[in-house]
């Protein structure tokens, strides 16, 4: 089945430019295009959308507080953040809204075309400048949360922790599946109790939180940054 995508940004040339390159890859339909937060909401209740390509800067809401409805919705959308802005606030309030993935406009046409279809897997991507100064963020700023995330780790199961180290490495879901040989569906209700137990919106807030308890190397950037 083809990933069924909606395109989210209040320029009519800039929706046009991502159906039309959309539309070249026969894995990916376009279903619904959006020119605002509340048309996005509103057309994702209509339509089964996999994945949200969602711009910031928009009138009548915004994309950060779009994401955050879209998550809240039975069948809540995947979403790549794509802006023009290379600004910090846009970087950690979308991935804190929910968002999986964040790219800026001017990435090659065959990257936004990549990030759906490693978004809609499971996995999670960053442009590698943002990606870049998230890691330096965490790693510049003092930990007072760290005992917090590691209490809140000990709380997963232990085939949940070897879910979580997987995860925070990049993986997909389906390459989770079959390095712990369980099946997919299994390992995405594991990642959704993860998600709950540790109290964060996405895989990248789960990466952090796994690193910040010491269950993972430093960077949690290995394969999200490519």
């Amino acid at each position: 089945m083809p990933i069924r995508t909606m395109v989210v940004d209040d320029d009519a040339l800039v929706r046009l430019a991502l159906t039309d390159l959309l539309a070249t890859d026969p894995g990916i339909e376009v279903v619904a295009q959006a020119a605002d937060g509340l048309q996005a909401v509103a057309q994702a209740t209509a339509h089964r959308v996999d994945v949200a390509l969602m711009d910031v800067r928009m009138p009548r809401l915004d994309g950060i507080e779009t994401i955050a409805r879209l998550r809240r919705l039975p069948h809540a959308p995947r979403v790549i953040t794509l802006t023009t802005f290379d600004l910090d606030a846009y970087v950690y309030e979308s991935l804190a809204a929910g968002a999986d993935g964040f790219l800026l406009k001017d990435v090659d046409p065959a990257e936004i075309l990549r990030a759906v279809h490693v978004v809609a897997a499971g996995s999670a991507l960053l442009h590698p400048a943002a990606a870049r100064r998230l890691i330096d963020r965490f790693q510049h700023t003092a930990r007072p949360g760290t005992g917090v995330e590691r209490e809140r780790v000990d709380r997963l199961t232990p085939r949940e922790r070897e879910v979580l180290v997987l995860l925070a490495e990049g993986a997909t879901n389906a390459e989770i599946a079959g390095r712990l040989g369980m099946s997919e569906s299994t390992v995405k209700a594991h990642v959704s109790r993860i998600l709950t137990t540790l109290g964060v919106g996405n895989r990248v807030r789960a990466a952090l939180a796994a690193r910040d308890a010491g269950l993972t190397e430093d960077t949690p950037c290995r394969t999200w940054c490519r």
